[in-house]
């Protein structure tokens, strides 16, 4: 049968997951939609994708299989709704707050790798809505096409993430410091930053602009990963996409500092940091590998075909053990209310097709 998806998202970001999510369903002729709770210009889609107006759309759409990079997604919907993530596992929130909260509104979460397919199990087993299958993270598979090239001068690639208690571009002499080195012409600076990055933080980085330093207003950043050789971050999960190439990151006053990072407290401490990661050492290369297999370790570039196979095979899965979703009424309620659409319909309880459906 000829199955419908509809990719669900709210900002420009989600726009790279769900790229070879759509490029996979294409792949098997299968069909394919957008909607996005907020307004993206329609020029940032893909040429050859199709992005629905309204959620009215939407549900007359009747989509099979909601491929959902938000973190809540219209419970009205129907179909099978199903958890990509907009991110890996940052560590900028408590569980309850964070990447493990549960929401009762997916029927399925597809897993990056152990460190989040652990966890969501045995949540699982305490909320029995839902089910958990590990299938690597989609928005990662261009960065295992992996073409070396030649580099006029060590680049180093500037991140951060958007929220204020963690970004080091609120930290004035880190800004100075990294000026400073740009200066020397000993390195190459490439810098990209979050969508949501505060705009007066994204004018700072856009003036240090010179031959040796460039800014990317850009969500495609897979392109820079490759183009730089070390990283140079704070607590995002843009540092997870990085380093499944084996390569380096310092971080400075990282949320939960670990062995696969060159964490540094001070400004004064940059310089020597990024030397060091330049030239890393064994141990740290070692502690890199096994943060990567514990995190996505998947290699081949595959994740988006095990999203889309493991969403079939759920889809068609009997859920005979699994209760229906928690009632959630003040959450529904605000999803109606952000969509502008109220409606008694809910599908709570674990969406099943047959095939002769």
């Amino acid at each position: 049968m000829k199955y419908r998806f509809l990719i669900y998202i709210s900002h420009t970001y989600a726009l790279p997951i769900g790229i070879p999510l759509q490029e996979e369903i294409k792949k098997r002729n299968d069909e394919v939609k957008w909607f996005s709770e907020l307004d993206i210009p329609k020029s940032y889609f893909p040429k050859n994708g199709e992005l629905l107006d309204t959620i009215e759309e939407s549900i007359a759409y009747k989509p099979h299989i909601v491929l959902c990079i938000t973190d809540v997604v219209a419970d009205f919907l129907p179909g099978l709704k199903v958890q990509i993530f907009h991110g890996f596992l940052a560590n900028k929130h408590s569980d309850a707050k964070g990447h493990f909260r549960i929401r009762g509104l997916f029927d399925l979460y597809c897993t990056q790798g152990p460190s989040t397919t652990i966890p969501f199990t045995e949540i699982q087993q305490k909320n029995n809505h839902f089910l958990v299958r590990e299938t690597g993270w989609s928005k990662v598979d261009p960065l295992f096409k992996i073409e070396e090239k030649e580099r006029s001068k060590p680049t180093i690639l500037l991140s951060s993430t958007f929220s204020p208690k963690y970004s080091w571009l609120y930290n004035a002499e880190v800004i100075k410091e990294i000026k400073r080195l740009s200066k020397t012409g000993e390195f190459l600076f490439l810098a990209v930053l979050h969508p949501k990055m505060d705009k007066e933080k994204i004018e700072i980085i856009k003036n240090l602009q010179h031959e040796n330093f460039k800014f990317y207003d850009t969500t495609d950043i897979i392109p820079l990963f490759r183009e730089a050789d070390i990283m140079f971050s704070d607590t995002t999960s843009a540092i997870t996409e990085f380093i499944l190439q084996k390569k380096p990151v310092v971080t400075f006053r990282n949320n939960k500092p670990a062995s696969h990072l060159i964490n540094i407290s001070h400004p004064k401490e940059i310089e020597s940091a990024i030397m060091q990661a330049f030239s890393p050492s064994k141990k740290l290369l070692k502690n890199i590998e096994s943060y990567i297999y514990d995190t996505h370790p998947y290699f081949d570039g595959k994740s988006s075909e095990r999203v889309i196979s493991t969403c079939i095979d759920v889809l068609h899965t009997e859920k005979k053990d699994l209760t229906s979703k928690p009632l959630n009424l003040v959450r529904r309620y605000q999803l109606r209310k952000k969509l502008g659409y109220f409606t008694m319909k809910s599908y709570r309880k674990p969406f099943r097709l047959n095939k002769k459906d």
